[in-house]
């Protein structure tokens, strides 16, 4: 799959402009989005298109049409958060509307994947549609009509994969994940930043409902430099993607893709399907761990990361947990047996690893 970022709808050139102008911005795509969704589809993926339906701009259609939509009192001063106003989905109309518009979209593309993006706090919430003394319920009314608007998309697009995201990990919540069965887990895509992020979200949240992606190093956040290996091997214990131009990716960098692309498949029913088990804590210690184990214990497949290296490290072994102690298990990447109980209480002998580098170990039950 390929998504579509921010920019393809209204006259969306700069980012103070076109929020609840969910129609297709014809200077950039004359001919809609057809054209460009075809073309994914020729070189085998599906395609997927980003939105923000709670947010609105000023300099909008939607705004210049129902300047009282937006969340704040007129006449009174105002907060702009990311140069944008948030859109009160607290009324009826502007429910229906999103319905009509977002819905639109949807059903007249073939539309995989949606990314669906809320970039700012609210300030101002009062809404123009309710009474002085209603203005308390402006926060619930708009929590249940933005559940009212995911279960339509639900029933009306039951095929359709929706994203939430919110800065990363500000739209995890239980509510939304009855609607949205993944979660951008954080803006911060740096590889060992991640360790802790989703160490911590796992305390909460099952893998599967955390995306992450493999992204360019040096890392735009952190500009920490960090393995292409260990990249893929924390993403990929999560809702895999990845954040990358192709267009600088070196051959060999384009190869590991492929061989990347092919291990995430082969592990990847044990991350959807599988138990978790925290290993090493990232908090404690410098390093971390992890693994997956599935239900009737015949395959596990666990991650270790370094962080920066010791003196005199403290983390000598690894031990599994969640295995069958009577049983044998392959180990691929050493291609040497061990027992169940020999990896959970004895563990393996860790190789030397360096700053940020990561290694991963693949069982099958004999």
């Amino acid at each position: 799959m390929t998504g579509m970022d921010d920019g393809w709808f209204g006259h969306r050139d700069t980012d103070n402009s076109s929020l609840g102008d969910w129609f297709v911005h014809t200077g950039k795509l004359p001919n809609g989005l057809t054209p460009l969704i075809e073309k994914c589809e020729e070189q085998g993926m599906t395609f997927g298109l980003w939105f923000e339906p709670e947010m609105i701009s000023e300099d909008s259609e939607l705004y210049r049409a129902h300047p009282d939509w937006a969340l704040k009192k007129n006449g009174r001063p105002f907060c702009r958060g990311r140069q944008q106003l948030i859109l009160d989905l607290s009324r009826e109309d502007v429910l229906e509307y999103l319905q009509e518009t977002v819905g639109g979209v949807l059903r007249n593309n073939r539309i995989s994947y949606v990314k669906w993006d809320m970039n700012r706090h609210f300030t101002e919430a009062y809404s123009e549609a309710l009474p002085p003394d209603q203005q308390g319920e402006v926060f619930h009314r708009f929590v249940l009509n933005l559940y009212r608007f995911m279960a339509y998309l639900n029933e009306n697009f039951p095929d359709l994969v929706i994203e939430g995201c919110s800065g990363g990990g500000g739209r995890f919540d239980a509510g939304v994940l009855y609607y949205q069965p993944q979660i951008w887990t954080s803006d911060d895509s740096d590889a060992i930043e991640r360790l802790k992020i989703q160490y911590g979200t796992s305390m909460c949240y099952p893998p599967q409902a955390m995306t992450a992606h493999l992204s360019a190093s040096p890392n735009h956040q952190m500009n920490r430099v960090t393995p292409y290996n260990t990249r893929a091997l924390v993403a990929q214990s999560a809702s895999f993607g990845y954040e990358l131009n192709p267009l600088h990716l070196t051959d060999e960098e384009r190869a590991e893709i492929k061989t990347q692309t092919d291990r995430y498949r082969a592990v990847s029913d044990m991350i959807l399907k599988g138990d978790f088990y925290r290993l090493i804590n990232p908090f404690t210690t410098n390093a971390c761990a992890w693994m997956f184990v599935l239900p009737d214990k015949s395959k596990a497949y666990a991650v270790y990361v370094r962080q920066l290296n010791l003196p005199a490290d403290p983390v000598k072994v690894l031990k599994f947990k969640g295995l069958d102690p009577e049983a044998v298990y392959h180990i691929d990447e050493l291609d040497a047996d061990f027992g169940g109980d020999e990896l959970m209480y004895a563990g393996v002998a860790l190789k030397h690893l360096w700053d940020f580098e990561a290694t991963s170990f693949t069982l099958t039950k004999k």
